[in-house]
Order: C-alpha cells, then sequence, then structure tokens
C-alpha cells in the first residue's frame, strides 16, 4: 500500500503561484511514476503533469509554461510549481501513484483545493 498526502492548496489571485507538495509513504519502491491530477466542478478529472521515477516529465497543454513538476525522492515528494495562475485552473488537485508494470495510476491522495479568483 502506498499513501499520499498532498498540501499546499489555497486561495490566490489571477496571476499568483502556488506550490503543492505531495508525500508519499509506504510501498514506495513500488512505484515508477508520480502525478497531478484536477477536477473542476462539473467537469471530469484530468491529467495536469507526471513524472517518472527516471525524472522524465509531460504536462497538459493548458499548463505547459506555466507549472512544473519536480520529485525529490530523498523526501518522497512531489511538487506542483503553478505559475500565471488562471480561473481556470480553480479545481481539486490529487497526487496519484503508479506502480512499476501497471497502465494506471492507482494510488491516490484525498486532494487539495486551489481556488483562482479573479
Amino acid at each position: 500500500q502506498v499513501q499520499l498526502v498532498e498540501s499546499g492548496g489555497g486561495l490566490v489571485q489571477a496571476g499568483g503561484s502556488l506550490t503543492l507538495s505531495c508525500a508519499a509513504s509506504g510501498s514506495i519502491f513500488s512505484i515508477n511514476a508520480m502525478a497531478w491530477y484536477r477536477q473542476a466542478p462539473g467537469k471530469q478529472r484530468e491529467l495536469v503533469a507526471q513524472i517518472t521515477h527516471g525524472g522524465n516529465t509531460n504536462y497538459a497543454d493548458s499548463v505547459k509554461g506555466r507549472f512544473t513538476i519536480s520529485r525529490d525522492n530523498a523526501k518522497n515528494t512531489v511538487y506542483l510549481q503553478m505559475n500565471s495562475l488562471k480561473p481556470d485552473d480553480t479545481a481539486v488537485y490529487y497526487c496519484a501513484a503508479r506502480r512499476a508494470g501497471y497502465t494506471r495510476y492507482d494510488y491516490w491522495g484525498h486532494g487539495t483545493q486551489v481556488t483562482v479568483s479573479s
């Protein structure tokens, strides 16, 4: 089992920045990728960014150039630096982990709310 705990959400004005953190614990040796998803009211959950154990990253088109995902393996923590935030970025942000050999993210945090005011 893997436990994920997000932190860092909050209320910010448009154009501002926030950094989300996700601390992983448990059977972390089994994880080969981690990601941030988000879900806005009335919308489906969408992938925002992901990072592999080797450090490869990819991003949703809507956040490219504004968001950066990174990881600190020593702290078992993944970060999402969010800059130039827009009201459309308002959502609950979830951290997710994927085990080696799996194609889906099957461990999830409880989420952290990010609200961007105009």
